[in-house]
């Protein structure tokens, strides 16, 4: 572990750490809540926190005196990158392919199929954690505009391309 934030005699002190100009007490000390604030969160503040209260002379805080908790910073989806793999001919088999390259937690896909024939793809066609989209038989009419959208609980992206038969 790596100490973070200090209050001692009446002194906070920030240690030299990454999250130095970032950190501090959210409320004045004195005010007996420790709670803490960082700022700007990065995905790399995700982590254990530990705080610990020693409180001078207190024989009745035996164990009690520390709190641990759980810190995981949410990353919305990075724009996905659209992709066809296979030759768009009438009758054959092509599959769209949708992936972002980050995301906390990882992206769910879904692809729809634009104006002027709006369509939306369940499985086994759609795969929302692959991020593809198997069209099979292609006709002249499965032209148009795919859209592609990367979603998780910190936001969503989206790609779209375009499938010419």
């Amino acid at each position: 572990p790596v100490q973070i934030l200090t209050y001692l005699d009446g002194t906070v002190k920030v240690e030299e750490t990454e999250l130095k100009p970032r950190v501090g007490f959210l409320y004045p000390v004195l005010t007996h809540n420790v709670s803490v604030l960082i700022n700007a969160t990065r995905e790399r503040d995700s982590g254990q926190y530990m705080c610990t209260v020693n409180v001078v002379d207190d024989a009745t805080s035996m164990g009690k005196n520390v709190a641990i908790i759980n810190l995981t910073v949410l990353v919305p989806p990075a724009p996905p990158d659209c992709r066809m793999h296979g030759n768009p001919a009438v009758g054959a088999n092509v599959t769209l392919s949708c992936t972002s390259k980050k995301g906390k937690p990882s992206p769910m896909y879904e692809w729809r199929r634009m104006a002027p024939t709006l369509q939306v793809f369940f499985p086994p066609a759609q795969d929302v954690a692959r991020g593809t989209l198997k069209l099979t038989n292609l006709t002249l009419d499965m032209s148009g505009l795919y859209i592609c959208m990367a979603e998780n609980r910190a936001g969503s992206a989206n790609c779209s391309i375009v499938l010419e038969v």
